[in-house]
């Protein structure tokens, strides 16, 4: 059977969406280019799973009661949670949108989407960190060593600034103003978002220190702040290799201070910050825009959180390895996955 110009159409925009569209112009976060990638990785499992081939792939199978269904495959089969469900839905509506954008014909399938029930969750407290874990985790840097000075101004300019750990990643030099009456760093947030955190005294000076030892004299200014030597090229620093730090130094913060979780992550920096801007007095619609939150209920979360009161830890996307996704897929040529450019 002669493959539908639909399929074709499907195939060509899929690629176009996770390899230019996305990193280029939606969000400079890895992670959030690899949750583009599961989402459409696990859609199309779904449909192979109903035997749909390159064949017989067509616009009917992006439509609401397939979506629906792939929801359902997701809880049934996959056993994903509420939260893992909605952001794959999240994910692959963004996709549906770039269709939309790309060919008129597609767009019906973008509005079917949006009528598709999100799943019920639980509402969670944050679990952030006391200022004492904070103090705990960056007194595990060993600043006698130059991979501990890198760490522990890494992790002092996340908390300071409540960024995201790909946001901290993304800082080239030329972000940073450190000489300026009011010195800042432009942060590149999720969506393209940029916004502006200025920077206390102790924090300017020690990345100044940082920058003479790791970048000279006469930095390149289109380097990244924090950098992984890799063939001699000064590459950005991944989030799994920050987070395996940062567990690192807080299982040894764990035996001096007990209120540190030994599974600390990045992103619980940020929660901290929030609280504790929260307990100084700062009101919420300051904290939501430093934050760089579009909604102001997104922010909210944060209400719930002192240093007395521990809420329950935000549940952790599961991760395809995780899940035991098979690291090839079939090479065959009625393979939707090599069709849709998915195939390693």
């Amino acid at each position: 059977m002669k493959k539908s110009n639909n399929a074709a159409k499907i195939s060509k925009y899929m690629s176009e969406f996770l390899y230019d569209y996305a990193p280029n112009f939606l969000t400079y976060s890895p992670h959030t280019i690899r949750s583009y990638k599961e989402a459409l990785t696990m859609y199309v499992m779904y449909l192979e799973s109903m035997n749909i081939t390159p064949n017989t792939l067509d616009l009917v199978h992006f439509e609401k009661n397939h979506i629906e269904g792939w929801i359902k495959w997701m809880t049934d089969v996959r056993n994903c949670c509420p939260d893992t469900c909605n952001v794959r839905l999240g994910s692959l509506r963004v996709f549906l949108q770039f269709l939309s954008s790309k060919d008129v014909t597609f767009m019906y399938l973008y509005q079917e989407s949006k009528l598709v029930k999100r799943k019920k969750c639980l509402k969670k407290k944050v679990q952030g960190l006391t200022r004492e874990a904070v103090a705990a985790i960056l007194d595990e840097a060993d600043l006698s060593t130059k991979t501990g000075r890198r760490d522990y101004t890494l992790l002092m300019l996340m908390y300071g600034t409540a960024a995201r750990i790909g946001e901290i990643l993304s800082i080239k030099l030329k972000h940073l103003n450190l000489d300026g009456v009011k010195p800042y760093v432009h942060l590149h947030g999720k969506g393209g978002k940029k916004r502006t955190a200025y920077l206390l005294p102790r924090a300017v000076s020690n990345l100044k220190g940082y920058i003479r030892e790791f970048h000279g004299t006469n930095p390149n200014m289109e380097d990244y702040l924090f950098y992984s030597r890799v063939g001699g090229e000064k590459g950005m620093l991944t989030e799994p290799a920050i987070d395996k730090r940062i567990k690192k130094y807080a299982v040894a913060a764990h035996e001096k201070c007990s209120s540190v979780p030994p599974d600390t992550h990045a992103h619980q920096f940020r929660h901290a910050k929030a609280s504790h801007w929260l307990e100084d007095g700062i009101n919420i619609v300051q904290i939501s825009f430093l934050l760089g939150h579009e909604n102001l209920n997104t922010t909210m979360k944060y209400l719930d959180v002192t240093t007395e009161e521990k809420g329950k830890a935000l549940a952790t996307l599961e991760t395809e390895s995780e899940k035991n996704m098979p690291k090839m897929w079939k090479s065959d040529s009625n393979s939707l996955f090599a069709f849709l450019g998915l195939a390693k």
